[in-house]
C-alpha cells in the first residue's frame, strides 16, 4: 500500500525511480559511511585510534561502498545484490556485538565489591554502550530492505533457490515496529548522554518526550492493519518533528562546541557536544516517512 499517497493522492503524479526498499537499502548505505566518520571522531577523543578500534571506522565506508555497489548489481542479478546485501548485514551483527562487548567491559570493575561491578553511574560515564549496537540496527534494516516481498502485504520474502520465508507481519507493518525500536534504542541513547548533564538545560527534555511519542506513534502504526488518513497525518508530522529535533539539536551541539567568540576549534569538537549524535533523530524520521513510500517499485533480475 502507498500510505503517502493515502495522505495526498497528488503523490501519485510523481514517477520515483525507486521502490522504498531501494530507498531504505540507500538511507543504510549513507548511515554506515557516516557510522565509520562518527565513530574515528569518538575514538580520536585522546588522539590515538587503538587496534582494534580500526575496524568499524575502516568498515564503515567499505560496507556503504558495497551497498551501492549491490543497488548496480542488482539492475540484473536481483538475487546475487541480495546476497551481497546480506552478508553486509551480518558483517554489521559482528560489529555491533563486539563493539557493544568492549564498550560494556569497559564500563565495569570487575575487581570492585559486590554490587559495585556495573552500577548506573559507570554506565553513564564509560563508553556509550548503545553506539555499537547502531551497526546492529543497519543490520536488520539491510537484511529486511533486501529480501523481496511477493506478492506485497503478504509478508512473504523470495529467498534464493526458489525457497520462501513467512514473517509473522506484512513487511510494511514489520517497518513500523522497527521503526519503534529504532527510535526506542536513540532515546535510550540520548537519555544516558544527556543524563551526565543532570538535564540542566530543559531543551534536553524535548528529544525524550518527542522520541518517546514517535515510538508509541509507530508501534500504534505497525498494529493497524489499514490505518486510516488520520493515523497517517499524525504519523508524518511526528517523523517531521523527530527531523526538526534532530536539525535543532545539531544546532544546539555547535553553539556548545564554539567559543565565546563564535570561534571553531577541533579540540572542542572532538570532546564537546557530539554534532552528529542529535542529527540520528533526524535521521529517525526520514526512516519512518521513507515507510510510507510506494512498495511497488522494484527492482527486477
Amino acid at each position: 500500500m502507498f500510505l503517502l499517497a493515502e495522505i495526498s493522492p497528488i503523490v501519485r503524479r510523481l514517477r520515483i525511480p525507486l521502490g522504498r526498499d531501494q530507498f531504505m537499502l540507500l538511507l543504510a548505505a549513507i548511515n554506515l559511511v557516516v557510522l565509520g566518520v562518527d565513530t574515528y571522531l569518538a575514538h580520536d577523543i585522546d588522539g590515538d585510534v587503538r587496534g582494534f578500534e580500526w575496524i568499524p571506522i575502516i568498515f564503515g565506508p567499505i560496507a556503504g561502498i558495497l551497498l551501492l555497489i549491490a543497488g548496480l548489481v542488482a539492475l540484473r542479478k536481483r538475487m546475487l545484490a541480495n546476497t551481497l546485501a546480506s552478508l553486509v548485514a551480518l558483517a554489521c551483527f559482528f560489529i555491533a556485538f563486539f563493539g557493544s562487548y568492549f564498550h560494556l567491559y569497559r564500563g565495569l570493575l570487575p575487581l570492585a565489591p559486590a554490587g559495585q561491578t556495573v552500577t548506573a553511574l559507570l554506565l553513564i560515564y564509560s563508553p556509550p554502550l548503545f553506539s555499537p549496537a547502531t551497526f546492529g540496527l543497519v543490520g536488520i534494516l539491510i537484511f529486511s530492505a533486501a529480501w523481496q516481498e511477493e506478492p506485497l502485504g503478504s509478508g512473504v520474502l523470495q529467498l534464493p533457490a526458489a525457497r520462501q520465508l513467512e514473517m509473522p507481519y506484512p513487511k510494511t507493518q514489520a517497518y513500523f515496529f522497527m521503526t519503534g525500536l529504532f527510535i526506542l534504542a536513540t532515546v535510550v541513547s540520548s537519555v544516558m548522554d544527556h543524563a551526565r548533564t543532570n538535564f540542566e538545560n530543559p531543551w534536553l527534555w524535548l528529544p525524550t518526550f518527542i522520541g518517546m511519542f514517535a515510538v508509541v506513534a509507530c508501534v500504534a502504526m505497525g498494529a493497524f492493519s489499514t490505518p486510516k488518513r488520520a493515523d497517517l497525518l499524525t504519523y508524518l508530522a511526528t517523523m517531521i518533528l523527530m527531523i526538526l529535533v534532530g536539525l535543532l539539536g545539531a544546532y544546539f551541539h555547535l553553539e556548545r562546541d564554539l567559543t565565546n567568540q563564535g570561534a571553531f576549534l577541533s579540540e572542542r569538537f572532538l570532546r564537546g557536544a557530539p554534532m552528529l549524535a542529535p542529527l540520528l533523530f533526524a535521521n529517525m524520521g526520514l526512516l519512518g516517512i521513507i515507510i510510507l513510500l510506494d512498495p511497488a517499485p522494484s527492482l527486477k533480475g
